[in-house]
Formats: structure tokens, sequence, C-alpha cells
């Protein structure tokens, strides 16, 4: 019902003017009443249009910080490419230089191999010609020095052990000393030095003593000493020495 239709129905039981005050009442009612239900309504749906739309300038912020954050993570990710690549690149460089480093290594163990064969080479060169000359000057020396006589040649020869194996004797022959025999042993040093004295009479003399079967008469040749006094220990010890300047004298 609108107003003028209660103004109608008014008007023949109150009168013109009352039953328009009336009706303007009672449309003033209806749109309070129509006004308070458009409010239950719109109200709610205002508070969540409102709500709808921070939540939608959050989600947005939320976006944008996450774009900033793949961009950062894509601009880390490319550095550690760089650094990955930079890294293999330094690894190959490092493999190529142990290769090239292998090799001249390899090459030097060649060399030196060649060097110690050479050294060693000059170094039998080097004994065997003191050995040689010794073989010639100690006689002599050795009637004049220690009264003993070699009834055969000084020479470079081989004693077999208890086993039957070879034993090198840089200077072995058969002498007589105060009308005993015994055997005149003796080895060649470049350098001689104490070790050498020990070694020779621990290593040699003993043994070349029992396998020989009689006295053994320890002599020495040496271009030089290793230092002062060499000659005189190895004489405390029973041992001649003789240096390759006095093969001349």
């Amino acid at each position: 019902m609108n107003v003028w239709q209660a103004y109608e129905e008014l008007k023949e039981a109150l009168g013109p003017e009352a039953s328009r005050k009336v009706a303007m009442v009672l449309d003033a009612l209806a749109q309070e009443h129509v006004r308070s239900e458009v409010r239950e309504v719109i109200d709610p749906l205002q508070v969540a249009l409102r709500q709808l739309a921070e939540a939608q300038v959050r989600t947005e912020q939320a976006i944008q910080r996450l774009g900033e954050r793949i961009e950062a993570l894509a601009e880390a990710q490319r550095r550690t490419d760089e650094r990955l690549e930079a890294l293999a690149h330094r690894v190959e460089q490092l493999a190529e230089a142990q290769r090239r480093t292998e090799e001249a290594l390899q090459a030097l163990s060649r060399r030196l191999d060649d060097t110690n064969r050479q050294v060693g080479g000059l170094a039998m060169t080097i004994g065997y010609t003191l050995e040689n000359a010794a073989y010639q000057a100690l006689p002599p020396l050795l009637e004049k020095d220690h009264g003993l006589r070699l009834r055969e040649r000084l020479r470079r020869d081989f004693v077999l052990d208890t086993r039957g194996i070879p034993l090198e004797v840089n200077i072995l022959g058969r002498g007589e000393r105060q009308g005993q025999q015994v055997w005149v042993v003796g080895e060649s040093k470049a350098q001689l030095s104490r070790q050498d004295v020990d070694r020779f009479v621990e290593r040699r003399l003993g043994r070349l003593g029992e396998l020989l079967g009689g006295p053994v008469f320890g002599v020495l040749v040496a271009h030089m000493e290793s230092e002062p006094g060499v000659r005189d220990y190895a004489r405390s010890k029973g041992v001649a020495v003789y240096l390759s300047y006095e093969f001349d004298a």
C-alpha cells in the first residue's frame, strides 16, 4: 500500500487533513523500514567489500614482495652460476697445470735416472782407476811400511760366502808378513770418512777373514779424507790407509 491508497481509505473516516497526516506518517514509517532493511543488507556488504579491498591490497603487496624476492633469487642464482663457471674454469686450469707438472716430473725423473747412471758410471770409473793405480803402488808401500811382501798380484775379485753368493772385493791378494801368510783385503773410496772405515772393519774384514780361512790385512785407498784425522782413526782400527798422491812418492 502506498501513501495515496492509505489516504483515500482514511479520508472518509478521519477527514482530509487527518488522513493526509496519517498517510504521511505511514509513508515515513515505511521508508524508515525500507532504509533499515537496506542498511541491514548494505552495511555487512560494505564491511565485506572493505575487507575484500584491504585483502586485495595486502595480496598485491605480498605479490610485489614475492616478485622482488624472486628477482633477488634469480640474481643470486646468476651470480652462483658465474662463480661455478669460474670455478670450473679454474679446475680445468689446475688440471692442465697438474698434467704439465706430472710431465715435467717424469722428464726430470728420466734426466735424474740418466744423471744417476752417468754419475754411477763416473764413480765406477774413478773407483776402478784408483784401484788400478793401487795394484801397482801398494806392493812396495806395504813392504816398506808394514813388512808385508805380496806373493801374487793384487786384483779385483769375488769371494763366495757360505751360501755361495759372490762378494766383490776391490783389492785382494795373498802375501806374507813375519813368516805368516796373510790376505790383503782392501777397498777404494774417492773421499774417505770415518763411517767408511767403520763399515769396512765391521762388514768386510771379519767376514772375509772367515771366508778366506786366514789372517786378513786391511787397507783403504782414497783420493782424500772427508775430514782431518780419518787416516789416524783408520790406523787405530788396524787398517792401513794410502792416499792417491802417495802412490808416486
